[in-house]
This record gives C-alpha cells, sequence and structure tokens, in this order.
C-alpha cells in the first residue's frame, strides 16, 4: 500500500482540500493520512469548529486517517508546526511520501533551499541580518539568498515556507520519505470570495460568522455541509468572542514572572504582554496592542495562547506518540499496516498514550489543556477531560 501523508488544520474542511486529497490519489497513492490541528490551531487562535467535527468533515472529504497534531505542537511556529507534524506521520512507519500545496511545486528546489537552511552558513549570515533589528522573515530571505540564490525569492510564499519546513523536517529526523509538492491552486490566504478559485479558509470563516453555515455551501464537499450543519445544532461551533474573553481571563490572572516562564519569551516580552493584557478588552486589541515592526502579529497571538496554557520550554520537542483520530476502511488498513512498523505509540485513547513515558504525559496534559479551554468558547460549552473521553471516529462505507 504506497501511502501519502498530508499536513492540514482543515479550518474548515473545503473544496481545495478535497481537490489536494484527489491530488494525491491521482498520483498513485492508495491512502491518504491527514495530520490535522485539534480545536487550536497556527494562528494562535480557535479553530472554527471542535476537533471531532472537523475530523468527521475531513473523513467525508476523502480522508482515510486523522491524526491529531498535539496542541502544544499545533500553535508553534512554521517550523516547530512541520518538524512535529512530520514526526508524527514518521511515527506511524508506513508513510511514503508528505504531499503539501506549495507555489513552488518543485521538490528539488524545496529540498535545496531546506539544506541551505540547516548550513552552518546560512546561521551565522542569519544572526548577522537579525542583530541589524531586521524581522525575523526578512532577515531568513537575505540570508538564504546570500547562501543559494533563488532560495530567497522561494521563501516569500507562505505555502513554499512550510513545504521547505516539511523537507527540513525529513531531513534532520532521517526520516525514510520524500517530499510531494502539489501546486497551489485557489485563493490566497485572506483573499476574498472569488469564482474561478477555491475559497482561503479563513474567507469562509468570515462568510459563515456573517450569513451562517449554510452559506458555505458552494465551497464545500457536498458530504461536509451536514456535518457543519450538524456541528452548528449542537452548539460545537466556537464563539470568536467567548475565546477572546477566555484568553484574557487566563492572561490577567498571570503575573508578569509567571509569564516568563512563556516558551519564546525574551526581550521583556512578558513585560509587554503583561502590561497589554490588562489593558486590551478583546484578544484583537491584544494582538495589535503587542504586535512591533521586529514582531509579527501571527507571533504575539501565538505568545498569547501559550501564555495562557501554560506552555514552557520544558515541553518536548517532538511530539512522542500518536494520537488517532478517525478513520475509514482505508484508514484502518493503515492502522494494521503501523502496528507492523510504527516508531511511536499509536492508538485512539490520549488516556493510555499518556500512561506511556513522562514525556507522554506532559505533551498529553498540556494538549488536553488547550481542548478544555476552547470547549468553554463553543456556543453549548463543554465539560474539561473531552480529550480523554473522545472516541474514534470511524466512517463507515455506507457513508461515502
Amino acid at each position: 500500500m504506497k501511502i501519502a501523508g498530508i499536513v492540514a488544520e482543515y479550518d474548515p474542511f473545503h473544496a481545495g482540500h478535497a481537490w489536494m486529497i484527489d491530488e494525491v490519489r491521482r498520483a498513485g497513492f492508495d491512502a491518504a493520512v491527514c495530520v490535522m490541528s485539534p480545536s487550536v490551531v497556527q494562528r494562535g487562535g480557535a479553530a472554527c469548529f471542535s476537533a471531532d467535527v472537523r475530523t468527521r468533515a475531513a473523513l467525508a472529504g476523502g480522508a482515510d486517517l486523522v491524526l491529531c497534531l498535539p496542541a502544544p505542537y499545533a500553535v508553534r511556529s512554521a517550523e516547530g508546526f512541520a518538524a512535529a507534524a512530520v514526526a508524527v506521520l514518521g511515527g506511524l512507519g508506513c508513510v511514503e511520501a508528505v504531499a503539501f500545496g506549495a507555489e513552488t511545486p518543485d521538490a528539488k528546489a524545496l529540498r535545496e533551499t531546506a539544506e541551505c537552511l540547516v548550513s552552518d552558513e546560512f546561521s551565522r549570515r542569519l544572526q548577522k541580518h537579525l542583530r541589524g533589528a531586521a524581522p525575523f522573515a526578512a532577515a531568513r530571505e537575505k540570508a538564504a539568498e546570500e547562501c543559494l540564490p533563488g532560495a530567497g525569492a522561494l521563501l516569500r510564499e507562505p505555502n513554499n515556507i512550510l513545504g521547505v519546513e516539511y523537507c527540513k523536517a525529513i531531513l534532520t529526523q532521517k526520516l525514510p520519505m520524500r517530499p510531494f509538492p502539489i501546486r497551489r491552486v485557489g485563493a490566497a490566504h485572506g483573499a476574498p470570495l472569488g469564482e474561478d478559485v477555491f475559497a482561503s479558509a479563513s474567507a469562509l470563516r468570515r462568510l459563515m460568522l456573517a450569513e451562517g453555515v449554510g452559506a458555505l455551501a458552494p465551497y464545500v464537499p457536498e458530504a461536509c455541509l451536514p456535518v457543519y450543519e450538524k456541528a452548528v445544532q449542537n452548539g460545537k461551533n466556537v464563539v470568536p468572542q467567548a475565546f477572546s474573553v477566555a484568553l484574557l481571563s487566563r492572561l490577567r490572572a498571570m503575573s508578569a514572572d509567571e509569564m516568563a516562564r512563556t516558551r519564546g519569551v525574551c526581550e521583556g516580552l512578558e513585560n509587554r504582554l503583561y502590561a497589554a493584557s490588562r489593558k486590551a478588552v478583546s484578544a484583537q486589541q491584544l494582538y495589535d496592542m503587542l504586535k512591533t515592526k521586529r514582531y509579527a502579529h501571527a507571533r504575539m497571538r501565538r505568545l498569547a495562547l501559550d501564555a495562557a496554557l501554560g506552555y514552557t520550554d520544558e515541553l518536548p520537542e517532538l511530539p512522542p506518540y500518536v494520537h488517532v483520530l478517525g478513520a475509514n476502511a482505508t484508514g484502518l488498513a493503515v492502522l494494521k499496516e503501523a502496528k507492523k512498523r510504527a516508531k511511536l505509540p499509536v492508538t485512539q485513547s490520549l488516556a493510555q498514550l499518556g500512561r506511556h513515558n513522562a514525556a507522554a504525559q506532559q505533551v498529553a496534559a498540556a494538549h488536553a489543556a488547550a481542548e478544555d479551554l476552547v470547549a468553554l468558547c463553543l456556543a453549548i460549552p463543554r465539560p474539561c477531560g473531552t480529550a480523554y473521553t473522545q472516541k474514534m471516529i470511524v466512517r463507515k462505507e455506507e457513508e461515502t
């Protein structure tokens, strides 16, 4: 069985995501294994639906097996996000390739850029540009271009950046997988809705908030819309204002010293976060107050959520287990194959995974903390502990 891995947030799963899975199948792969962010996502916020809803939508849209990217890694920068997701795929022991959308679908160019980014020369040049107070992204582009002509331009595109990070992760983790870039089609992140391309997930989130879940119909696979409609009926959609209040409540209960222990804090950022959390009356205002020329909006969003969840540098660098969220018949066959070849513990039970060792217990608890926070922000709030009690979702053949 030829198995490809895909890393995604599916926030929400839409027609463009289904098209990518179809492209993987057209390329000759028998199964698509998706590593999906949980109820928190890389932009430092909550997903539009709880993780179980998005798992059902992914399976309805063509995914065979859905694995969880634990929350502490789902809210990391592109490098940490990609490294953790690739580690989860590698943990199965049977994934042959990592498929991803890229503005430059040239596996050789992406691999060479990844090799450049892990070189000593690049590190030296990057530090030089950072000392000049350049934002990280700009410093990285300049350093990469100096080491490998053409790499700087490649790193200006968001999906290329993630693609390079997947290549880096495969390289540094010495995994027997290959990158499989697919030309990205559809609207850019944040672009307004159009008629000729797949809509962006951010545009669909705005549409749903403005016009209701039914407005998603033209942009999502037919089998996914009932999943979303039922989720709204059951109150499993996130209320942004509730997340805003929950986040600020957590932050206002913290001292600057507590914030200083948050991973990634440096240069007095804890003081900036402490002051802003006491003045801001919404999450958006908090982010706006934190943003500077040096620190991008996305980084500040992640910093705020990390602080609220108590995420420190003591967390393991990579996920120590593979948490299964859902599968169809093909996905169950992949799991059977993984039992023979897995490099990490693989199961549907977070409680069982957490008992494997100290690192697994730490990550499971950090993941559950994020799920508990978002559970309070749903249209119908849920109690704590759902990450431990959620059962694996199995999509039967008659549902396809």
